[in-house]
This record gives structure tokens, sequence and C-alpha cells, in this order.
């Protein structure tokens, strides 16, 4: 099984922005069946990104570790069914 997974976030709750942990991550819009195409971003060495999609703006937060947001719930993990 492959290790080090990006992390998935998600903004159902229709927040005008997120802290994360990281700077390397997925946004996948609102929680499935609503999401949009999952899309890889970047900040780089930049502190915020807006997704294209959804227009969330994203703040990188250091003391998070890299799967975890603020709000919790906009971390979103995939689990096998």
């Amino acid at each position: 099984m492959a290790t080090g997974a990006t992390p998935h976030f998600q903004n159902t709750m229709g927040l005008a922005s997120i802290e994360i942990g990281a700077r390397e991550f997925m946004c996948i819009g609102a929680l499935p069946p609503f999401d949009h195409p999952h899309v890889f971003l970047d900040m780089g060495s930049g502190n915020e990104l807006i997704c294209p999609y959804c227009s969330t703006l994203y703040k990188h937060n250091p003391k998070l570790a890299t799967e975890a947001s603020i709000p919790p719930q906009a971390a979103w993990h995939d689990y096998a069914a």
C-alpha cells in the first residue's frame, strides 16, 4: 500500500476560507456526490491559494499537521468500502 497520500479538503460548509496544514493538496469542492473535479493545488512558498473551481481560499497554517484543517470537517478521507 502506498503511503504519503496527498491530503484532500472540501468546503461543503461554504466557508470563505479554510486553514490547512499542507502546501500541496487536492481540493474536491463539496462532499461527493456534489464534488468538483479533484484538482491538485500547490501553494509553493506562498501562504494562500484560491481553488480555481470553487473559489475556496485555503490558508496555510504551519501549526497544523499536513492532513489537518480548521475547521476539522474540511479534511476529507476517502475510506475504502
